[in-house]
């Protein structure tokens, strides 16, 4: 089948979606389908092999300028073409990533009116290239603050298309309560032109249609797989301290580095804690630099600063290198995670978890045995949970070796990639219901 997936680069940072959706491409042409993954906004970013196409939708100059000038509503496409060019995107998304995403709510709004709103060339421009050049037989989409294309795809190409539900609630929680509102109610219009949706969890599907106030079809859920070449190799499972509890995610409040920070304080306040370091790694940026710091201060007062270690993972070896370094992985996010990657990755490489128990995380937990739960926002809990299992050499073994085991049988990006062929598959190309247009 020939399928066009539609993803959205984020600024030049690296995204879990954008790693998702590359892993599920790859997996599906390996199957023999013909996947072709389209970006939007800006170039992606992978520490994989980078398997998109080398045109930009929507590019993130056209869109804002769109949205501020009825001038650039009217330029030849042509034109527009020289403000797509890729390198000239990555080059504005290191300014573009320090954007608040409070000050968006009307150019969010303008997307997801999609042919009605100031960017209507710019949906012209990807549905003429899906008709004329891709032609494909589904579309997927990667997340629902795109479904403003979805009305002008479906009536242009009358195939199936698919919203993936995988993170939206995130941006859209940061929005003005007024913006929030009227993006829901776009979404969910869009949504209804649609074939169906697609979650990562069990979770976030019925977080996602009670936050949009879906109705209609049940989300269908497929879990996410990770390509596990890099990954693996015989663990060492360090049975003395030093031990190192660590961190692989973006550096930002929503992910909880700072909540690590302090359950780190926590753990050393325990009575007989094993000695142990804390490490991070992940993408961080020059928005979020002075919280960086601010956490880093933090452990400077109290005396830790010694014991902490940032890595820089540029690339997919440096990860499984600094994930194979740790004893344990921990992630104490604040918002609801959709997915998980980095809990796969560490388990791909051996690593048991310790999460907090809510998103995502419990799911996951409960189908693998690869780690242990704590209660949610309880950070006591959390460092308690490190030190039980650093005290248990043959219980962090354990953990880790079932988790390794359910990613290498459960959580490819094989086993994503034929879930969603046959998902499609059962949605033979039929004409959308023409529904009324959005106001």
């Amino acid at each position: 089948m020939r399928i066009a997936f539609i993803t959205a680069g984020a600024a030049g940072m690296f995204c879990g979606s954008c790693l998702r959706d590359n892993a599920l491409v790859g997996a599906l042409n390996r199957l023999g389908h013909d996947a072709l993954l389209i970006p939007t906004y800006t170039p992606i970013r992978t520490d994989d092999e980078d398997l998109s196409q080398k045109r930009v939708f929507f590019g993130g100059i056209n869109v804002y300028l769109q949205q501020k000038s009825r001038l650039f509503r009217h330029t030849p496409w042509l034109a527009d073409r020289l403000l797509d060019f890729p390198r000239l995107l990555r080059w504005v998304s290191r300014f573009a990533a320090r954007t608040p995403y409070s000050v968006l709510g009307d150019l969010t709004v303008s997307m997801l009116k999609g042919g009605d709103g100031f960017q209507r060339k710019e949906v012209a421009k990807l549905v003429d290239y899906l008709k004329t050049e891709v032609k494909p037989e589904y579309v997927l989409l990667t997340n629902a603050l795109l479904s403003g294309i979805v009305p002008s795809l479906a009536d242009a190409l009358n195939v199936p298309i698919f919203v993936t539900l995988q993170g939206d609630d995130v941006f859209l929680d940061a929005l003005p309560v007024a913006d929030r509102r009227a993006c829901c109610e776009l979404i969910a219009r869009n949504l209804e032109r649609c074939a169906g949706t697609i979650a990562t969890s069990r979770f976030y599907a019925d977080h996602m249609r009670s936050y949009l106030g879906l109705s209609g079809a049940p989300t269908h859920v497929i879990t996410p797989g990770i390509n596990l070449k890099g990954h693996g190799g015989e663990t060492e499972y360090r049975t003395e301290p030093p031990f190192r509890i660590g961190y692989f995610a973006r550096i930002a409040p929503e992910k909880g580095f700072h909540n690590l920070v302090d359950a780190y304080l926590r753990y050393r306040a325990l009575p007989g804690a094993p000695a142990a370091k804390l490490c991070a790694s992940g993408w961080l940026g020059e928005n979020h630099r002075n919280y960086f710091d601010e956490q880093l201060a933090k452990l400077r007062v109290a005396g830790y600063a010694a014991d902490f270690e940032y890595v820089e993972s540029k690339d997919h070896a440096a990860k499984v290198r600094f994930l194979r370094s740790l004893d344990i992985l921990s992630v104490p996010t604040d918002f609801l995670e959709p997915k998980g990657l980095y809990i796969l990755e560490a388990w791909a490489n051996g690593v048991p978890v310790v999460q907090p128990a809510h998103g995502s995380f419990p799911e996951l937990i409960e189908a693998t045995g690869g780690g242990k739960l704590v209660p949610p926002n309880d950070l006591d809990a959390l460092a308690r949970g490190w030190k039980e299992l650093l005290a248990d050499p043959a219980k962090r073994k354990e953990l880790g070796e079932r988790g390794r085991h359910a990613v290498q049988e459960s959580y490819t990006a094989e086993r994503m990639a034929e879930a969603t062929a046959q998902w499609l598959a059962a949605h033979p190309q039929t004409p959308q219901r023409p529904q009324t247009p959005a106001v």
